[in-house]
C-alpha cells in the first residue's frame, strides 16, 4: 500500500454507487438533450430529421457511452485518492480537459448548421454533470478518522442538540449557590 493509501483509506461501495448514479445521470442528460434540441427546436441532433424527437440507435448508443464515461471518471477518481496528491484537482483538470475535447469534436466532423452546437452542448452539460457529481461524491467517500469525511452526527449537524458542557446538578441543588458552602 503506498504512503497516500496509507492516509487517504476510500469508502470504495459509497464511491461507486454515486459513480452509478452518475452513469444514470449521464444517460439521462444525453435523452433530455436529444428531446429538447430534436422535438422542442427541431434541430436534427445524432440522427436524421426522420428518425422522430429521441433519434434512432445510435441516440441510445450516445447515452449508454455517456454513462460509459461516467464510469470510467469513477475509475480515474477511485485511483486518484488512492494514489495520488491533491486527487480532487487532478480529476476536475483531466475531466475538464476532456470535455473541452468532446465540445470542439462536433464542429471538425464537417457537418453543417445547427447540430454541431447541439450535440456540443449536450457534451458540455453532460461532462460537467459527471465532473461535479464525481467529485461530490469522492469528497464524503475519503474515510478520516474512522468515518468518511465531512461526515457528523445528524442531531449536532443539524443544530437541534447543541454542545452545552454544564456541570452535572443535583436536583435539590439551587442554581447560582456554590457548593459546600
Amino acid at each position: 500500500m503506498s504512503e497516500f493509501a496509507a492516509e487517504r483509506p476510500v469508502n470504495a461501495v459509497r464511491l461507486w454507487s454515486g459513480g452509478l448514479a452518475t452513469a444514470v445521470v449521464a444517460a439521462l442528460v444525453v435523452l433530455v438533450g436529444t428531446l429538447f434540441f430534436r422535438g422542442a427546436l427541431g434541430i436534427p441532433v445524432l440522427a436524421p430529421e426522420e428518425a422522430g424527437y429521441l433519434g434512432d440507435a445510435g441516440t441510445a448508443a450516445y447515452a449508454f457511452m455517456a454513462g460509459v464515461a461516467a464510469l470510467a471518471a469513477t475509475a480515474l477518481m477511485h485511483l486518484l485518492l488512492v494514489a495520488a496528491p491533491r486527487a480532487r484537482a487532478f480529476f476536475v483538470w483531466i475531466i475538464g480537459l476532456i470535455t473541452a475535447i468532446a465540445v470542439v469534436t462536433p464542429f471538425t466532423q464537417g457537418v453543417e448548421g445547427a447540430s454541431p452546437t447541439a450535440t456540443a452542448v449536450i457534451n458540455l452539460i453532460t461532462g460537467v454533470a459527471i465532473a461535479v457529481l464525481v467529485n461530490s461524491v469522492a469528497r464524503t467517500a475519503v474515510v478520516r478518522g474512522g468515518r468518511p469525511a465531512r461526515e457528523k452526527p445528524v442531531l449536532h449537524q443539524e443544530g437541534i442538540l447543541p454542545e452545552v458542557r454544564e456541570p452535572r446538578r443535583e436536583p435539590t441543588e439551587p442554581r447560582g449557590e456554590p457548593r459546600g458552602l
